[in-house]
């Protein structure tokens, strides 16, 4: 699966051939729920992304198979009704980064504008995040919602109480040069 992902995220982005390039070490996704019901969490180490320092121009993919839930049932459903990850196995994000300074150490405020497809449905997104250069080591954080039905994910109104309308996702990627 990872070499599924390299390959999409290589063609995501052919102009990482410059200087300043990195791709991510480590990846920690995260989607949390909270429902009047259940709150429900997902986390997801598997996704792989590429940055170029010099235009700023970032992609990132993940596997929709790689969500780990507490419940097994929780995972069943999610990649087989939800996000229908045998037909969609994969979100994206492709875009540009952009208010950070690459000689500034220490986090700095930064904005990502792209496209966000998940689900077989791409939108425009802005992202609000923080970056850090830390010589050859880059770390991009951010916290975002994503309204679920923004990408025609339906929730059947037997679990409505169990699954919030807007989700909270985490990307944290860590990255070395190329």
């Amino acid at each position: 699966m990872k070499t599924i992902n390299i390959i999409i995220l290589s063609l995501l982005l052919p102009v990482l051939a410059h200087a300043q390039n990195y791709k991510s070490t480590e990846s920690y996704i995260r989607f949390f729920s909270e429902a009047p019901l259940e709150n429900i969490e997902a986390v997801n180490k598997d996704a792989v992304s590429a940055f170029n320092g010099k235009t700023g121009e970032i992609a990132f993919s993940i596997p929709i198979v790689g969500f780990q839930f507490e419940k097994s049932l929780m995972q069943e459903h999610f990649n087989e009704n939800y996000l229908e990850s045998g037909k969609y196995p994969t979100a994206t994000f492709k875009g540009k980064i952009n208010g950070y300074d690459p000689k500034e150490t220490g986090f700095q405020d930064a904005n990502a504008t792209g496209k966000m497809k998940i689900h077989g449905v791409e939108k425009n997104v802005e992202i609000k995040g923080q970056l850090k250069v830390d010589g050859d080591k880059v770390t991009i954080k951010s916290v975002f919602p994503i309204k679920i039905a923004d990408y025609d994910i339906e929730i059947p109104k037997v679990v409505f109480y169990n699954i919030a309308e807007v989700v909270e996702v985490t990307v944290n990627f860590e990255y070395a040069k190329n």
